[in-house]
Parts: C-alpha cells; structure tokens; sequence
C-alpha cells in the first residue's frame, strides 16, 4: 500500500485568486491556485521544456506557462491548448482546514 503525506502549503488568506503558489514536497514540485475559492494544485514543471509552472500567469482555471505559452486545466491537469500534444499534468487534493491548505501526496 502506498503511503499519504499531507503536507502544509501555507494560509489560504496568502493564496488568492489569480496569484500562483508553489511547494517543493516528497520530491515533487507543486503549484497551487484558487479558482473561485477551491484550490487545486498539480505539478509545477511544464512537461514541454520544464519551466516552472508558478511563474506563469493563471486566469479561471487556466494556468499558462511563462516559457512557450502552454495552456494547462489546474483543476484536472489536462493540456488546453498547445501546438504539439503534451502529457496530462500530475494532480494533488488539496484540503483547507480554517486558513490553512494541505496537499496529499502520494
């Protein structure tokens, strides 16, 4: 049986919407968004050429990334748009408990 880790993000308080969050954890590379006040979170580095995803800009749902425009789902980690047909991006559950968010990694 594989183990669970629920890791500390941080405050909801310092993850509003449209400003873009990131964890190293469990040897992952995380970035969280809200998105109309739910946070999702997935992997951080662009399976194109591994930009660091928190570095982009993210509007709704749509996280792009900073270094060839990428466009990625944060909420199910699936490709939006892009020229060339890249890998669906590793999700986590994020959990809020009062002002502070947790991410399960498995």
């Amino acid at each position: 049986m594989i183990g669970l880790a629920k890791v500390l993000i941080g405050k909801a308080s310092d993850t509003p919407e449209g400003k873009l969050t990131h964890i190293s954890a469990g040897g992952k590379e995380i970035v969280i968004a809200n998105v109309g006040g739910s946070y999702y979170a997935m992997g951080n580095i662009c399976n194109h050429a591994g930009a660091e995803l928190h570095e982009g800009e993210i509007s709704g749902k749509e996280l792009t990334c900073p270094w060839h425009g990428a466009k990625w789902d944060i909420t199910t980690g699936n490709l939006l748009w892009f020229p060339q047909k890249l890998n669906t991006q590793q999700t986590f559950k994020v959990n809020q408990e009062n002002d502070s968010l947790y991410v399960e990694i498995t």
